[in-house]
């Protein structure tokens, strides 16, 4: 490898076993050396955590494949400052079983690690791809053509994407659009059970989480079949709020 192959790390929450690692890990390495550190289990919606509390332990699970205890973002973390060893110039999270779409991406793994490679200042692209679809390798011939695309181009200090698969139609995937997040709407429930020494625990997962279905959003275009492109910025400031908040009466 030249140094002027692109370095990619390769990250996601779905762990070692995730149905959409090799799929993405085979179109990433026509790109680049590719390296992938990932949980060793499933850390879906470990929203932006860090393990902090306890020893990180890694170990390799091929030439250039490395699981860890740990969450998404320590898998991103630990990636570009410590194994990888070498400047990052992309890191890919995912592809994710089942969307990140609207306020998903406050919970998902798959969107912290791409977000955790921002902070570190490496573009990054989370992808994630609709639960009912096994059509891995058409994606992540997608994420291949955006990869290079991030790589040629860059992205702004602060950015990332998310993107999004719908199911495809016919062994094709939709059109890229690019969408700003949509809304939503998550169950309310809250299932109470008893262990078998009278123990009560709960389940917070409820119903299948359903949209807003708002013109020009991530959800509309997964609804409308397409795949939307979402630029997340780290910065979550309300400027107008601010405005309004120097009118409070705080001092």
């Amino acid at each position: 490898m030249t140094r002027n192959t692109p370095r990619i790390l390769l990250v996601n929450d779905d762990g070692i076993n995730g149905p959409g690692l090799s799929a993405l890990h085979s179109a990433m390495r026509r790109i680049g050396q590719t390296i992938v550190v990932v949980p060793s289990q499933e850390r879906s919606a470990d929203s932006h955590s860090l393990t902090l509390h306890k020893p990180i332990r890694v170990h390799r699970a091929g030439s250039d494949i490395y699981a860890l205890n740990g969450s998404p973002a320590d898998c991103a973390r630990l990636g570009i400052l410590e194994i990888f060893k070498s400047k990052v110039d992309l890191v890919v999270s995912g592809i994710n079983h089942g969307h990140n779409l609207g306020e998903d991406v406050i919970y998902s793994g798959t969107v912290a690690g791409a977000r955790e490679a921002n902070l570190l200042n490496v573009p990054s692209i989370a992808f994630s791809q609709d639960f009912n679809s096994d059509a891995y390798r058409l994606s992540a011939a997608f994420a291949a053509k955006l990869a290079r695309q991030v790589l040629r181009h860059g992205l702004p200090p602060g950015i990332f994407l998310n993107v999004n698969f719908p199911p495809p139609i016919k062994g094709k995937l939709g059109r890229a659009v690019i969408a700003r997040l949509g809304r939503r709407i998550y169950s309310k429930e809250v299932t109470s059970r008893f262990d078998p020494r009278g123990g009560k625990y709960y389940w917070l997962a409820g119903r299948s989480v359903s949209g807003l279905n708002t013109k020009g959003t991530d959800v509309s275009a997964i609804a409308a079949g397409h795949i939307p492109i979402t630029p997340l910025h780290l910065d979550s400031t309300d400027l107008a709020m601010m405005d309004a908040l120097h009118w409070w009466k705080l001092s």
